[in-house]
């Protein structure tokens, strides 16, 4: 799997990805890249809303993690 940080941008997640809600329910995104707030201004956190567009400041490398084999 690779997670990437796209460059000014949130964290990218490639799919299928299982999450849990605060209520403990979990719920599956399949075949969907998820977009995660890097920023920490998003109204819809975790998940990116787009407000890094408008953070003033903010910015970040592109950055590529590689997990498992």
């Amino acid at each position: 799997m690779e997670i990437k940080a796209a460059k000014n941008g949130p964290y990218l997640l490639p799919g299928p990805v299982v999450w849990v809600d605060e209520k403990g329910q979990e719920h599956t995104m399949e075949g969907k890249v998820i977009a995660l707030c890097r920023c920490g201004r998003s109204a819809n956190k975790p998940f990116c809303d787009g407000s890094h567009k408008k953070a003033p400041g903010f910015e970040a490398e592109e950055v590529v993690l590689s997990l498992g084999r």
